[in-house]
């Protein structure tokens, strides 16, 4: 006998209204689980993500590889930036000879899998701490390339260069604040049918941009009675720094986990659809 669907509001998020602020290119799979479980998804991204204004220390890196012990990737954006530059000096997964490369967690382990590379090392924990923790005692004397944002933590490079590797820094993106974001987002929370119940961050990144994207203060429209939803624990810091609450944690630090956060957090029926 088939079972009927549940209909949304019998659904675990049935009636909640989720802001997702990921990049506009990486919402779908946090709106589609959230979606799955009925709640209404409004996508705004609060951060942009774009290219940097030289290529040439990526380049100079990606043409040295053969110097390098261990290769870091710490998202899955600047895998895609190191393979897009990879095809345009002509040069393939075999330029990376015996490189090892660790991977800060499995959506940035998925990407470079994809490409047919194989990752060595992947953290208990999908933090920075972790990774250098994860590598510290393999890294002495060994030459590591660290791929990624243009402003990022220094946690990695400086942990692994106390524990004697020699660590190259190179930028491979930028995020910044999407400007056309901006309206939408003080529009939707002055309106009461479409004012979000709970609002995903994924990134310190996402917080920072999202309290640029409100406004100074006296002049921003109200976010009292709005959850907010934290990927990890220094997603979690950063909102604590910047004046919020953190209402729900994810336990395991991935979409998966902070859907799951969701929830188990969300009283769906206490909300009004």
């Amino acid at each position: 006998m088939t079972k009927k669907a549940k209909s949304p509001k019998n659904s675990p998020l049935g009636g909640v209204r989720v802001l997702v602020g990921r990049a506009r290119h990486q919402a779908g799979a946090l709106s589609s689980e959230l979606r799955k479980l009925g709640a209404t998804v409004l996508e705004i991204p609060f951060i942009e993500i774009r290219k940097p204004q030289s290529f040439k220390p990526l380049d100079s890196a990606i043409k040295n590889l053969a110097q390098y012990n261990w290769l870091i990737l710490t998202s899955a954006n600047g895998v895609e930036a190191m393979w897009e530059r990879m095809g345009k000096l002509h040069l393939t997964k075999a330029n990376l000879g015996y490189l090892r490369i660790a991977a800060i967690g499995p959506a940035t382990k998925k990407t470079i899998e994809q490409r047919g590379i194989k990752v060595d090392v992947v953290p208990k924990e999908y933090i920075a701490e972790s990774v250098v923790r994860s590598l510290r005692r393999r890294v002495k004397g060994k030459r590591v390339l660290l791929v990624r944002a243009k402003v990022a933590r220094d946690v990695i490079p400086r942990e692994l260069r106390r524990a004697g590797a020699h660590v190259d820094v190179v930028e491979a993106y930028e995020t910044v604040v999407p400007e056309s974001s901006r309206m939408r987002l003080r529009a939707a929370l002055k309106n009461p049918r479409r004012r979000p119940h709970i609002v995903t961050f994924t990134s310190s990144s996402t917080v920072k941009n999202f309290v640029e994207l409100l406004g100074p203060h006296g002049k921003r429209p109200s976010v009292n009675g709005i959850l907010t939803s934290s990927i990890g624990p220094v997603t979690s810091s950063t909102l604590r720094a910047l004046g919020f609450s953190v209402n729900i944690a994810a336990k395991k630090f991935t979409i998966h986990g902070l859907v799951a956060a969701i929830v188990a957090g969300a009283p769906a029926r206490g909300f009004t659809p």
